[in-house]
Parts: C-alpha cells; structure tokens; sequence
C-alpha cells in the first residue's frame, strides 16, 4: 500500500479548472449580449422616393428613409402612398412590425401620406410630428396608435439620434441628425427651411463637423447659378458626403455629383447605406 504522503495532491488543479470555466463563460455571455449593440453597422434603406435606383422597386413622389441597427429602428417620413410604401417594403424584406419610431419632416402628403397604411400594420409604433401640425392630423395618429411627440425643439430621440426640431418660416420641418464616428449624419426631407441653413444650424447646434446631408434639397427651381453658391457653402462648412434626392431636381443633382465627385452618394429607391462604410449596397 501506497504511503498517503506519496499520492499527488490535485486539489488545486478542478478549482482552476472551474475558474476557467467561469471565466470563458463570462466572456461568452459579453460576447453574445453585448458586442452586438457596437459592432452592428447602422444601415439606412430609401423605401420610396421619385429618384430610381433599385429597378424591381416602384418610384413615386415623395421620400421615406429607414433607419436600422440603432437604439431604435426608425422610418423617416412615409412617400405619399400607403400602397406603394408597403409594397416596397415588402420588396425589401422589410416587416412593419419591426419599426419602433416614426418621424415626419414635414406636413406635405408626399411625406405623411404613407402613415395611415402603415399604422394599420403596425400601430404599436411612436410618432414624432412638429408642434405646428394640424390639430386635426395629430390626433388622427393619437387615435391610431395613441403615441404621439410633438417637436418644438431639437429632441433626442434615441441613443444617437435627434430631431433638429422646428426649423424654418413659412414651412416648418425638422430633419434628422445621426452621431457616427466619422461626423454627423442629417437627413432631410424636402430642406424647406434651406439645406444650407439647415446644416449651419446642426454644426452650430451639435457642435460637430457634419460627414454626410442626403434627402431632398428642394431646388429644382433654383439657377445654376444658386446651386453653385449652395455648393460653395456647404463645401466651406467641410460637408463630406451628399446624396441629394427627392426634390433636388435632376439638373441640380447632377451639379451635386460633378461638384463631389467619387464622395457624391447615389440614394435613389432602393438604395441601401452602411454608415461605417458609406458605400451604397449593390443593385438587386
């Protein structure tokens, strides 16, 4: 028989083997739970514009913009038919259900008139209309979904991402301003309060250089002559990237992508777009 004293002691070897386990464990929960709420690219899709780009989709007037992998998915405005929304979204992949916030530039039906259809799909949704909306309008949205911001001025709307709140005289909007590494983001619907104004009020505002302002521009009526002098400032406010769409106007768009050449961004319908990459997905 074996002297006790000879017999290797091993007790030390299951307790490390156990803090291993722990360890491992609890980099796997981190891993799984939280790493994706940084590593996941925020992705923003053009549902519905008059501006092509994605052929399998219908075009209408108007502009609709998601917004995926942040705090909250959010729908930037709605196009002018409910039909045509849904029946892109669909197209797409996109279920309903899935938005948890909508915003709503403006009051003009090319932006708004999309909501109605979608709230009967998903009316568990928040909408954020200006305080100057119709009375009448708001609660039309209170009845059916019973979830509604007015904005006043500019407002968080989730992590990352805020409304400009009210800007503008004779057409109040408010656009969208999105906070990514490489500068802020602003999304506009149709610029009424001018997309030059708009984007000095955001720097100002936020206190940030701004990476990319895509949306519509409303100048189809303005010269050469004014787009020039729009470019010249938004390029001396050190604008990174545009995308105009929308109302901007063929001209002038093209004005647009001459002036930023290879950082001018194609967000015509259909167009999707990873913030981290600032490139446009590949037609479909």
């Amino acid at each position: 028989m074996k002297d006790a004293k000879s017999r290797p002691v091993q007790t030390t070897v299951p307790a490390r083997g156990k803090l291993k386990r722990i360890i491992c464990f609890i980099f796997l929960f981190v891993f799984l739970f939280f790493t994706p709420c940084f590593a996941k690219d925020v992705i923003m899709t053009v549902i519905y514009n008059n501006v092509p780009y994605n052929q399998e989709l219908t075009t209408a007037w108007g502009m609709s913009c998601l917004i995926e992998g942040l705090e909250k998915t959010i729908l930037f405005d709605t196009g002018g038919d409910g039909a045509v929304l849904l029946a892109n979204m669909a197209k797409l992949g996109i279920d309903p259900m899935t938005i948890d916030t909508v915003v709503l530039s403006h009051i003009h039906s090319d932006h708004t008139g999309g909501l109605w259809d979608l709230l009967e799909k998903n009316s568990r949704v928040i909408v954020y209309v200006l305080e100057s909306f119709p009375k009448d309008f708001k609660n039309r949205v209170e009845h059916l979904c019973g979830k509604v911001i007015s904005v006043r001025e500019p407002i968080e709307i989730g992590k990352d991402v805020w409304s400009t709140g009210e800007l503008g005289a004779w057409m109040k909007e408010q656009s969208l301003v999105i906070d990514t590494k490489k500068g802020l983001i602003i999304i506009t619907g149709c610029a009424h309060p001018g997309i030059v104004d708009i984007v000095k009020f955001t720097r100002e505002h936020f206190q940030q250089d701004v990476y990319l302002v895509f949306g519509g521009f409303h100048l189809m009526a303005y010269s050469e002559r004014q787009v020039t002098g729009i470019i010249s400032d938004l390029k001396k406010m050190g604008v990174g990237k545009v995308g105009p769409s929308h109302c901007t106007g063929e001209k002038q768009i093209d004005m647009f992508r001459n002036a930023w050449g290879k950082d001018f961004i194609e967000l015509g319908c259909g167009a999707k777009l990873e913030i981290n990459t600032i490139e446009p997905k590949e037609k479909e």
